[in-house]
């Protein structure tokens, strides 16, 4: 030790006050100096190389923002592993706060893991754009980035607090006694964090094969909506009526569920109708095409109108059409559907759904002759049928 910094700081003082110091809290007030002077000296060196780096280098300043915390905390954790040995502090103590420092390095150095994979991971991200209609290359890297980027903070989490637990004797010599017996207590362990294993190995089989991806259009057990978006161990799909379904990952690799949008964000939609056998079919047909040359949804590609069906009362006719995203879609059905009602209601409103009926008129009656012998038997029946009742 070259040089105690205790005794400096009592000697410095003036005597009266000197005498009242205990080495406590000499060395106390020694190493909260000495974290003062490192977060001073950090605010500095943070703003000249802040000042000195050019706007052009806009990853380096980015980084230098990001990475401003953890430095500070690093320039504290340098500062007291210099201080501690020159302080009168007893062997005990100084062993608890090098410890301390030990764990506290080792988490710094997990947080800066993280702040470093989260500005390259967003970095990346910025490049792509998801506000356009066809997105889907985007949609596949930024699903990709974003899965691996928390999956790999998690695993950052989990081996920083593993190494900081193995720094106590305790915890250290438990691990070698679990690994040692590997029995019932290992059991119990890998099936409480089966779960969180799963849902970890599915979120990289996802990211890798990629079933579904941001924005996707998909319909999860019955519900229709979009994935909002994906996290290290769930989605979260936003239903069309604005609620939130939070989904674990291994859902979408263990069961099965649609998505609208894997390849194309176009999809076809349908619209029928149930109508009388005497609707112009040729007519609807041109005029479904009139209404989609008119509507600024339609992407100009699918346009069908067919009989799919016939019954005993009605037909149905079907009318195809696309658009370029799903929601697109559902407009353009509920336009098109709509405006043919109106069409078939002004101008054919004999073609819509009626009940029909065939009323026979007897010749004999209409000829006004009297009735055949049949009915004088009958009129004769229930003469004699009243004579029996009384």
């Amino acid at each position: 030790m070259d040089f105690d910094l205790s005794e400096t700081l009592t000697s410095a003082l003036p005597e009266q006050w000197a005498l009242h110091l205990t080495d406590g809290v000499s060395a106390l007030i020694v190493l909260s100096l000495a974290a003062c002077a490192a977060l001073l000296l950090h605010a500095l060196l943070y703003r000249v190389l802040l000042a000195r780096i050019e706007k052009r280098f806009g990853m380096t300043r980015s980084l230098l923002r990001r990475a401003r915390r953890p430095l500070s905390v690093a320039f504290v954790l340098a500062s007291l592993i210099f201080t501690v040995p020159r302080t009168n502090l007893d062997r005990q103590v100084e062993d608890v706060i090098e410890h301390a420092a030990l764990v506290l390095l080792i988490v710094l150095v997990g947080w800066l893991l993280i702040v470093l994979t989260n500005h390259f991971a967003d970095r990346s991200t910025r490049r792509f754009n998801l506000d356009v209609d066809d997105n889907l290359g985007a949609r596949k890297h930024v699903t990709q980035l974003r899965l691996l980027k928390r999956t790999t903070n998690i695993i950052i989490v989990l081996v920083t607090a593993g190494a900081a637990l193995l720094t106590f004797e305790g915890v250290r010599e438990y691990g070698v006694s679990l690994f040692a017996s590997a029995g019932a207590a290992g059991l119990v362990l890998g099936l409480a964090a089966r779960p969180v294993l799963t849902n970890l190995i599915a979120g990289i089989q996802i990211a890798i094969t990629q079933p579904i991806r941001l924005e996707d259009v998909v319909i999860v057990e019955g519900e229709w909506g979009w994935v909002e978006e994906i996290f290290a161990t769930f989605v979260v799909v936003r239903v069309w009526d604005r609620r939130r379904m939070v989904v674990p990952l291994s859902y979408f690799i263990e069961q099965p569920f649609q998505n609208w949008t894997r390849e194309s964000a176009q999809v076809i939609g349908a619209v029928t109708w149930n109508l009388d056998y005497t609707v112009p079919v040729q007519r609807m047909r041109d005029k479904l095409n009139e209404f989609l040359e008119e509507s600024s949804l339609w992407d100009h590609d699918v346009a069908n109108l067919q009989v799919v069906e016939t019954g005993e009362k009605s037909v149905k006719i079907r009318a195809l059409m696309t658009a370029r995203t799903s929601p697109r879609v559902w407009d353009l059905r509920c336009e098109v559907r709509e405006k043919m009602l109106e069409w078939l209601r002004d101008a054919y409103p004999q073609a819509l759904p009626r009940m029909r009926g065939e009323l026979e008129v007897d010749d004999a009656r209409q000829s006004g002759e009297t009735p055949s012998d049949g009915g004088q038997d009958r009129n004769e029946t229930r003469d004699q049928q009243s004579e029996r009742s009384a």
